[in-house]
């Protein structure tokens, strides 16, 4: 890296490295990536090896910081924060400028993590899970009732799995890299199986034995590998912001990784799959959707696989999805009921297919409970936490903070009686 040598002005004010990040609420190393990405000029020491930084350039960019991280008008008002992660536009989607689809149809999960990560590329990169953090995670599932979601074991898994490292409170990158490859597996491991296996192999092999009760092909383990990867992240989801609300705060990878889970059990969110995954068997049972998609209208509900906000038009992770399936020789009568949904429905609407109703087709062709769906988006999206983790432990703390718009009664009242 090298240092710029701006001219000093005659009153100028110069800041240490260490005074300069206080300032702007970041780490050191933060200090030095914004002057490598020409956002602030340093100078040398004179006879030393440290860096000062102009007080008055400092200053405004925490103050651009500050108003870029609590939205704009421009924005609507609405929360906006800036990241290097993942980028959508024009129903594409890409993760550190490389396109998403292209990455999970030509890398394994593991390796799509990794890029997101650090962006460099690791091939062959695989993910183990300490015997003692597996072993703390499955006795704590396991004590769960019987009617415990996919969520909540995770959940717990994560809770369990954090409680047994004494260092989850270390936040530099490496150590948070560290958890990231070993909590994953963790939670995948902590799951039941519902039949033989081995915690080694690729992650969608292990996982595959806590889905369903069959022996995988290898184009049925590429599929399920592929959903992991295209899954990995989506921007600003709603379990991603609480992700990133919890590590502003500083909370250990594992805490906002239970935030991230926490989210996510919602109905609109990580659990649309299973929607989407009934009303395919409900297809598939009658033999027609048009009577199934009339009985979902009737009773007030929005047709479950259908639509997404941030495309306009085709899903591109769908369309990839539906690709792969269409491969699979036993997938055929679930992709006949899902195109029979889409192509009822699109006499009064033009909503195309999205990730849930392929997610779907997937694990209702292959014998998995209609919760799979969920199970699959949580392991995937956790890299993703991870990843908006590390980036938000380089800002400002407690920067995700709004400010609240009071419109109750106007004080002073009288007490209550």
């Amino acid at each position: 890296m090298r240092d710029q040598e701006p001219s000093p002005g005659p009153a100028e004010q110069r800041l240490t490295t260490k005074e300069a990040a206080e300032l702007l609420g970041v780490k050191p190393e933060t200090v030095y990536a914004y002057v490598s990405r020409g956002q602030l000029s340093s100078r040398r020491v004179p006879g030393g090896r440290g860096s000062t930084f102009d007080a008055a350039e400092v200053s405004a960019l925490a103050r651009r910081n500050r108003r870029e991280s609590s939205g704009s008008p421009a924005s609507g008002g609405e929360l906006s924060v800036r990241t290097r992660i993942t980028l959508i536009e024009e129903d594409r989607y890409y993760f550190r400028g490389v396109d998403a689809t292209q990455l999970a149809t030509a890398h394994s999960y593991e390796e799509v993590a990794e890029w997101l990560w650090t962006g460099t590329l690791r091939p062959g990169i695989a993910f183990t899970a300490p015997k003692a953090s597996v072993t703390v995670a499955r006795r704590a599932v396991d004590a769960l009732p019987e009617h415990a979601g996919p969520t909540d074991r995770l959940r717990v898994a994560a809770i369990a799995a954090a409680v047994a490292d004494p260092l989850r409170f270390d936040l530099s990158e490496d150590a948070v890299l560290g958890t990231a490859r070993t909590l994953i597996p963790t939670l995948v491991a902590a799951l039941p199986a519902r039949r033989g296996h081995r915690d080694e192999g690729p992650l969608a092999r292990r996982l595959w034995a806590r889905l369903s009760g069959s022996e995988p092909d290898e184009d049925s383990l590429r599929v399920l590998d592929t959903a992991l990867a295209l899954l990995v992240d989506h921007d600003l989801a709603a379990s991603t912001l609480a992700v990133r609300v919890a590590a502003s705060a500083r909370a250990h990878a594992y805490a906002a990784v239970s935030a991230g889970l926490g989210v996510l059990e919602g109905p609109l969110h990580g659990a649309a799959s299973s929607h989407a995954h009934r009303l395919l068997l409900d297809v598939l049972d009658r033999g027609d959707a048009a009577p199934v998609i009339a009985e979902e209208l009737r009773a007030g509900r929005r047709i479950p696989g259908l639509g997404h906000r941030l495309y306009p038009g085709e899903d591109p992770r769908a369309r990839v999805l539906f690709g792969l399936l269409e491969q699979l020789p036993h997938a055929a009568p679930a992709l006949a009921a899902a195109h029979d949904i889409v192509a009822t429905t699109a006499r009064h609407t033009s909503l195309h297919a999205n990730v849930d109703l392929a997610l779907a087709v997937f694990t209702t062709s292959s014998a998995m409970p209609s919760s799979a769906g969920e199970t699959i988006f949580a392991v995937a999206r956790t890299a993703g936490w991870i990843a908006h983790a590390l980036e938000e432990y380089g800002e400002r703390p407690l920067r995700m903070r709004p400010s609240g718009h009071y419109v109750g009664p106007k004080p002073p009242q009288p007490l209550p009686e």
